[in-house]
């Protein structure tokens, strides 16, 4: 078998995992949660936001061994959910389900909210003290408290072997490749150099530890978010006169698909369903079990304060960022020109900012790629950590920025497709901690916030 041969039999079995199993426990998962936490996502979102503006800053206190700010855990969170898959996720989802797969991707972080909730919650309640003196925490510590023995430490190990490699190692490939492609297309510089450049800074920001990682994504995150919602909402006021056909496109897409002049033909509501929900969770990441390591290691007074503040991270990925490229891109028309992937939106954003478009996505390609670097990064340290003990993170650190590097300029259909399926490999213990513990997340949900 050639690596040809292996990289469709991976893509095959990666598409068979996410497709018809994962797709529909992650969606349970938060519909469970939801009603076990009474609609938390609905009783306190609006909390929530006001938690994030009442500890906005761009300069907080420096994170210590004791954890970060609540801000901070939130930004290092939104660092990793706000990625490629926000611009180059949702086009593929439009171009491949058509608009009503932006109304399955509200759905799927609607009920999603409840999960990361859950996550966040369980990552506080069990966080610990490892051997360095500094407070941690993520799934393997709820997995290991709520399944004692040798079926503990074997899901734990699981979770978190396919974790470094899904985005420490692939996963990471995958953003600077984006990063990468994006300024070659902008402005013709070599993929290579760009992935240097990347990689130096990178390796900067990951020796300073978790003090510099919670620094760096406090203020980036904010910056980059209200760039590209500056940006997005300029051309939606150019486009003003198709917005209203786009927004009811998603509707009747949902619902309808073949009842959309010149939508995709052919796209079920199956499909549109699928494309939707898949990229939606891909994106935001609630039940993946990355953003908990974040959420670990906020100070807050009780574990219930940081699940509510997350439930924040999946409304900005999905209902902003995400929504503002869908309607970009539908207001464009540039779904009738038959691109995909960051070539639909690049045209889409060629069309209202003429050359300037592709520019405009190189830059968001940099911030969004680049944050989840660093958040990836720091998710795959924590189980280095757990796995191999404190030594061996400076040559997990070397191996990312190797990475980087790498992924800039090398697209190995294997590498990717080898990332999207522990990507849906290590979601499984995840579940299955969160499924056996929804009862203490639900009690917890049900005290005073």
């Amino acid at each position: 078998m050639d690596m040809d041969q292996l990289a469709v039999l991976v893509s095959d079995i990666s598409g068979f995992v996410w497709n018809n199993l994962l797709l529909y426990l992650l969606v349970l998962t938060g519909v469970l949660f939801s009603i076990r936490t009474r609609f938390v996502q609905v009783r306190h979102l609006g909390t929530g936001f006001k938690r994030m503006f009442g500890s906005f800053s761009l300069n907080g206190k420096k994170a210590d061994h004791e954890g970060m700010s609540s801000f901070q855990a939130l930004t290092t969170a939104i660092a990793a959910q706000v990625g490629t898959g926000n611009i180059t996720g949702c086009a593929t989802a439009l171009a491949s389900g058509g608009p009503g797969a932006i109304f399955w991707m509200w759905l799927s972080a609607f009920f999603g909210m409840s999960t990361i909730y859950g996550e966040a919650v369980l990552a506080q309640k069990y966080k610990t003290v490892g051997e360095d003196g500094h407070v941690t925490g993520g799934p393997i510590y709820y997995i290991k408290a709520r399944f004692k023995g040798g079926f503990g430490t074997f899901l734990a190990g699981f979770f978190s072997i396919a974790i470094i490699f899904a985005l420490g190692f692939a996963g990471n490939m995958v953003q600077s490749n984006s990063i990468g492609d994006s300024f070659h297309n902008a402005f013709g510089i070599s993929p290579l150099i760009v992935g240097v450049i990347c990689a130096a800074i990178a390796a900067f920001i990951f020796l300073g530890g978790v003090k510099r990682i919670a620094s760096v994504t406090e203020k980036l995150v904010p910056v980059m978010a209200l760039f590209y919602i500056l940006g997005c909402t300029v051309i939606l006021v150019i486009n003003h006169a198709a917005l209203i056909e786009s927004i009811k496109s998603i509707f009747i897409g949902a619902f309808q698909p073949q009842a959309l002049a010149g939508g995709i033909a052919g796209v079920t509501v199956k499909e549109a369903m699928r494309y939707g929900v898949a990229r939606g969770l891909f994106s935001n990441e609630a039940g993946m079990g990355s953003t908990p390591h974040a959420h670990a290691l906020a100070k807050v007074k009780k574990p219930q304060d940081q699940g509510i503040i997350a439930m924040v991270g999946v409304f900005i990925d999905t209902f902003i960022i995400l929504t503002l490229t869908a309607l970009v891109i539908l207001t464009s028309g540039a779904l009738s020109t038959g691109a995909t992937g960051s070539v639909l939106a690049q045209t889409a954003f060629n069309q209202a900012f003429g050359q300037f478009g592709s520019v405009f996505i190189a830059i968001c390609m940099l911030f969004f790629a680049f944050s989840t670097i660093i958040g990836w990064y720091f998710f795959g340290e924590v189980n280095v950590k757990a796995l191999f003990g404190k030594k061996a993170v400076k040559i997990y650190a070397a191996l990312v920025v190797v990475c980087v590097i790498l992924g800039s300029s090398l697209k190995v259909d294997l590498v990717w497709n080898l990332s999207d399926l522990f990507n849906g490999l290590m979601v499984f213990p995840n579940l299955i901690a969160l499924i056996a513990l929804s009862g203490v997340v639900a009690k917890m949900s049900h005290e005073d916030h």
